[in-house]
């Protein structure tokens, strides 16, 4: 058998047997990959006695990552969080890159080195601090705006140093290096101008062509083409690819294929990035990590405080709560996946020695094996050092987790798609306690954006189901259809209670028989037609009228069906170009104090004119379901957007930005 077909099939192996590993105990994926390369590597098993040879493999993986980050990146937004991006975000890369430039120039006595370390631990996860953020529900709170906006800083500073990496290389004096960079900026500048003229001009039209012939693998290779083409062409000016597949990712990003796109790359863009993050691990020296591990969880700690006191300085010279910086700068504690990037980079072209790559490779694994753990348990150590230094406590309106804070509630949605959202509108308009449970961490994060009460988790697991108190509810409803589920979920519901009235949601009746045998009270079938009847019996067990719930359901068939439109979102939903018009989407859109909209009424917005109402307003713990033309917006309020996903967009960017 050829041994590179050996290789490559020895680290499939390995990294699926540590990813599910990691994830298990909810560890990141990064972390698996990065092992999977310490074992596979020379210094473990020597699988792998080159890891060079896969280099270029993987530097398409951070190609379709920069691609990927492109494509998610919002002009708009960042307009208007400007305050916190350029003022908070900007100070913290610069002072922090500073700082730990001049501590690597005090032991290695060179200032390319230290400014390849300084930038590479100034940055921090974007990847695993978003997803930490949006599983606690974090996210919306001024913290989690806070990391938010730092992040969004340090993902467009990446840009700037992959141009100045290569130019450190090449140059001697000092007065070349900004010759050189000049240079490099230039050409840069052109660059920009030809793929966003490609990009206005050239590439809609391209893939309107390719989206009316509903073929999807072709839609998956232009995807991939425009993505290497552009990294090619900003090659062949002697930049980075990376740069290239960004600003082609930023210049589709506006586009109405942004989702399709987004969608197409990612099973490609996650596989060569795990690929990237195993050559990262081959490339540890084992040795010099074992020998240093004291020195590795000493940078770890000195790197974090550093962060955690730097962007505490800045945030509250800026007019932030003493508690929001606090948890704002240990959520950044961390080095970041584009950390690695930059270090595998610098190692290409020799400017960092292999035991210090090693170094920053181990503050990088452990630092983002403790993010998990240092986010989830936030608001506990900022108590305790705001005791430390004499100031208040926390917040406590500050959500911590998606767990409900002791909270017994009545009924209980399991899976919270179009048909659970569904289900919980006609409960909350009869003031019914209930809470959902989900495991789409998108759909939580919009849900929870939104003002929904939605707790993320499997709902077939019993830790899940006995942390919203399932033992105690007096009724249970299975929404998602997919069979399978449904019955691991029915038995670990019945595994903590017996007397709960369980209705399931099913596709068909193939599994009605296997659902009543697990413990279903009353098996639904689907649609819309079927959601209805689903809420009737919800209605009616929950003590409502009957005569209510049929003139409920008579309205909703009258209106079309009206109430029923709109939905959150997920990773799952469908954004094929040909469907996508056909949607109606929920999106919570907060707005900062620099906004567009903050201080006009909504006649003077008028957002009827692009086709986008407002189901409802949040200010604080107020939730206002009915505004007037006459209602003026202010800062912190969040609005739940109804609309087509393109309306909605629109909605969103003028709200924002005007």
């Amino acid at each position: 058998m050829n041994s590179g077909f050996t290789d490559v099939l020895l680290l499939l192996a390995i990294a699926v047997v540590l990813v599910w590993g990691f994830r298990r105990v909810k560890l990141p994926a990064i972390l698996a990959y990065l092992t999977a390369g310490i074992i596979a590597g020379p210094d473990v098993t020597g699988w792998i006695q080159d890891p060079d040879e896969y280099h270029f493999i993987a530097e398409l993986g951070v190609v379709l990552l920069l691609f990927s980050l492109g494509l998610e990146f919002s002009l708009p937004k960042m307009i208007a969080m400007r305050r916190l991006v350029f003022g908070l975000g900007l100070g913290q890369v610069v002072i922090c890159t500073v700082l730990f430039a001049g501590l690597a120039y005090v032991f290695s006595n060179d200032w390319a080195a230290a400014f390849v370390i300084g930038g590479v631990l100034a940055l921090s996860s974007t990847a695993v601090v978003i997803k930490q953020l949006g599983e606690s529900a974090q996210l919306t709170s001024k913290r989690g705006q806070i990391t938010v906006a730092t992040l969004l800083f340090q993902d467009i500073a990446v840009v700037p140093f992959l141009i100045v990496i290569p130019l450190l290389a090449s140059t001697a004096g000092e007065s070349s290096i900004w010759a050189n960079l000049a240079i490099a900026m230039g050409k840069g500048a052109g660059v920009v101008v030809v793929l966003m003229a490609i990009g206005k001009w050239v590439l809609p039209h391209i893939f309107k062509e390719i989206a009316r012939l509903r073929t999807d693998e072709l839609f998956v290779l232009a995807t991939l083409l425009v993505a290497l083409v552009a990294g090619g062409l900003t090659h062949l000016f002697g930049l980075s690819m990376a740069l290239g597949a960004f600003l082609a990712g930023m210049m589709l990003g506006e586009s109405k294929y942004k989702h399709q796109l987004e969608a197409d790359i990612r099973p490609f863009r996650d596989i060569l990035m795990g690929l990237f993050f195993i050559t990262v691990g081959m490339q540890l020296d084992l040795i010099v990590f074992i020998e240093n591990l004291h020195w590795i969880v000493l940078g770890v700690l000195v790197v974090g405080a550093i962060k955690a006191l730097v962007v505490r300085w800045l945030a509250v010279r800026m007019g932030e709560r003493s508690e929001d910086s606090w948890g704002a700068g240990l959520m950044l504690f961390q080095m970041g996946e584009f950390g690695f990037v930059l270090v595998s980079l610098a190692l290409t072209y020799a400017l960092l020695p292999n035991a210090v790559a090693s170094i920053l490779v181990g503050i990088g694994v452990l630092g983002m094996a403790l993010t998990p753990l240092v986010i989830q348990r936030c608001s506990p150590i900022v108590n305790a050092v705001l005791k430390l230094v004499g100031a208040a406590g926390s917040n406590a309106h500050d959500q911590e987790s998606l767990a409900p804070k002791d909270e017994h509630t009545k009924v209980l949605i399991l899976g919270f798609g179009r048909v659970g959202q569904t289900v919980s509108r006609f409960l909350e308009q009869e003031g019914i306690d209930h809470l959902a449970i989900d495991h789409d961490t998108r759909r939580v994060q919009e849900a929870l954006a939104g003002g929904a009460k939605v707790f993320f988790g499997d709902a077939g697991r019993r830790d899940i189901l006995k942390a919203v108190h399932a033992e105690e509810v007096e009724l249970i409803i299975i929404s998602f259809a997919e069979d399978e589920r449904a019955l691991d979920a029915l038995r670990a519901i019945r595994s903590l209670n017996d007397h709960a009235e369980v209705i399931v949601r099913s596709r068909d009746d193939s599994k009605l028989k296997a659902m009543m045998e697990a413990g279903a009270t009353q098996v639904v079938p689907d649609t819309l037609e079927a959601s209805l009847m689903l809420v009737s019996q919800i209605l009616s067990r929950t003590g409502v009228p009957i005569r209510r719930i049929l003139s409920r359901l008579d309205h909703a068939r009258r209106s079309h069906y009206g109430e029923l439109h709109g939905f959150y979102p997920g990773e799952s939903t469908n954004m094929d170009p040909e469907r996508i018009d056909k949607l109606q989407f929920l999106h919570a859109v907060q707005i900062p104090e620099n906004a567009y909209a903050t201080g006009r009424s909504l006649r003077d917005l008028g957002l009827q004119d692009i086709n986008c109402m407002i189901r409802s307003v949040r200010r604080g713990e107020q939730d206002i379901k009915e505004v007037d033309g006459d209602f003026t917006l202010e800062k912190d309020d969040v609005l739940l957007l109804s609309g087509g996903p393109r309306a909605i967009e629109a909605a969103e960017s003028y709200l924002l930005n005007g």
